[in-house]
């Protein structure tokens, strides 16, 4: 089953505000933050390589940032096809960019945020298969504080926990689900918070696989401390493994 990913990663990261670890002074374009030495967007691409259901990767961003991050990632040698597109105005409009490029054989598209780089491979896989067998599959998990419906600050009701989920990535669908999601939506002029609410609006069912609070998206400047802590953290499991191993 040949499946693509795409990473949106055009965004302007307004919420990040100036962060001193940036691509380079007075940035706030989270997706090309510093990690360790290397941008949270090569992060995330290189957990999409290692996945060995995934058979290339796209990623959307803005027109300036194609020529720097296509020698970014002729460095990195990775071993499947990674492919750059031109972003759009917003999340949906970059992702339909990437629709439009992939390959007419490709079966299912797993979507993810190019700034959630602690997913892990098998939650990758599992996404990817349980969306093969039911059409629509994503990532979340189940919410710890009580989510209150307000409007305006003032509470209008308490939603029940047990019927919530927070929303993930990746986020997978069979290919022409998607593509009629999105030809739906731009039919009716609707902006969905996601891919799984294209799919909604169309009127279809998405299911839920089990996530973990460890895929994180890094929003805000307080998330790199933690986004730090967690690769270290898998840096030494990796290490740990390796010498079990060997």
């Amino acid at each position: 089953m040949k499946v693509a990913a795409i990473l949106p990663a055009a965004g302007l990261g307004t919420r990040m505000g100036k962060y001193s670890g940036a691509e380079s002074a007075g940035t706030s374009r989270k997706q090309f933050m510093l990690l360790e030495g290397a941008p949270i967007l090569i992060h995330t691409t290189r957990k999409f390589v290692a996945a060995k259901s995934v058979s290339e990767i796209i990623v959307a961003v803005r027109r300036e940032d194609i020529v720097p991050l296509e020698r970014q990632i002729a460095e990195e040698r990775y071993s499947k096809p990674v492919r750059l597109v031109e972003g759009g105005r917003n999340r949906q409009e970059s992702v339909g960019n990437a629709l439009t490029q992939a390959s007419a054989q490709t079966e299912l598209f797993a979507v993810h945020d190019a700034v959630r780089p602690f997913v892990t491979v098998a939650q990758i896989e599992e996404t990817i298969r349980k969306a093969s067998e039911v059409g629509a599959a994503i990532l979340g998990i189940p919410p710890v504080d009580t989510i209150k419906l307000a409007d305006k600050a003032v509470i209008q009701s308490t939603l029940p926990r047990e019927r919530t989920v927070l929303a993930q990535t990746p986020q997978v669908f069979r290919a022409a689900l998607l593509r009629d999601a999105f030809a739906c939506a731009a039919r009716d002029s609707f902006i969905g918070t996601d891919e799984a609410s294209l799919v909604e609006y169309l009127g279809e069912s998405v299911h839920v696989v089990l996530g973990s609070d460890r895929n994180i998206k890094i929003t805000r400047p307080g998330d790199m401390a933690l986004a730090r802590l967690f690769y270290q953290e898998e840096v030494g499991h990796l290490s740990e493994a390796r010498t079990a191993s060997g």
